[in-house]
């Protein structure tokens, strides 16, 4: 069972393994992991049920696992989980699904 089966969000949360960036060179110089962009783009692993709405009924979500979806850099709370890092964000801190 892979960490990503063991991750269970609740609610309206997902689960986004970011995509590697290629190691970038800018005019010749290399460029530390601090002082990297964090990527804004990922893959989602894993997805809750749906949010509750105000009469108690289930909202189902509009992502599923095995999107490519744009999200906001600063977005979630990073997580590793058996080495691999993850991001757990809410459905709302979704911009956007990229298109294969």
């Amino acid at each position: 069972m892979s960490a990503a089966d063991r991750i269970q969000p609740l609610a309206d949360r997902v689960v986004v393994k970011a995509l590697e960036e290629g190691e970038q060179m800018r005019g010749g110089l290399y460029i530390p992991d601090t002082a990297k962009e964090k990527p804004q783009e990922g893959e989602i692993v894993a997805v809750g049920p749906g949010k509750l709405s105000d009469d108690g009924v289930r909202v189902p979500m509009e992502v599923s696992p095995g999107n490519r979806v744009l999200y906001g850099k600063y977005s979630g709370t990073e997580v590793t989980v058996d080495g691999d890092q993850y991001l757990i964000l809410r459905e709302s801190d979704i911009l956007a699904i990229v298109s294969a």
